[in-house]
């Protein structure tokens, strides 16, 4: 085939090191047009990205030319480099080291896009780390307790 064709879509979760909410709500509309400008700089298209203080989602499709490992890397180390720049105490700001991302087919866009943008009501009943569980749980992916949080 002459041609490459693919359309991959991922959603990506990440926290904040040590889950701290350091994600300061006056931060949050321009830390998430930041990540999705980074992801179109990667040739990455956006599809929903939202954050909330101790952790970030992305809806994204992901580019045939780079490796989702090096998307992540590079999403989290630009980003982390911005939110230190943009209010006082934020100088330690760091992502964590791993990441969480699932395949989503087409069929499903729609859910998971308004899933990310409704992060704030999905949180008054459950936590980051229940949520995370349960996707991890949903995509039949083993993990071990001990090694997921840092």
């Amino acid at each position: 085939m002459p041609q490459s064709l693919a359309k991959v879509l991922v959603h990506i979760i990440f926290s904040t090191k040590q889950r701290r909410p350091l994600i300061q709500p006056g931060v949050v509309r321009d830390l998430n047009a930041y990540v999705g400008g980074a992801l179109s700089n990667l040739g990455c298209q956006p599809i929903a990205v939202n954050s909330m203080p101790d952790h970030t989602h992305i809806l994204c499709r992901l580019s045939r030319n780079h490796a989702l490992a090096k998307v992540i890397e590079e999403v989290k180390k630009t980003s982390s480099k911005w939110v230190k720049t943009k209010a006082p105490g934020l100088g330690d700001f760091y992502w964590q080291a791993g990441y969480g991302a699932f395949s989503v087919s087409q069929s499903n866009v729609e859910a998971v896009r308004q899933y990310i943008l409704d992060q704030e009501q999905h949180h008054r009943k459950r936590s980051f780390q229940d949520e995370f569980r349960a996707f991890l749980k949903r995509h039949d992916i083993e993990y071990d307790e001990r090694y997921i949080w840092d």
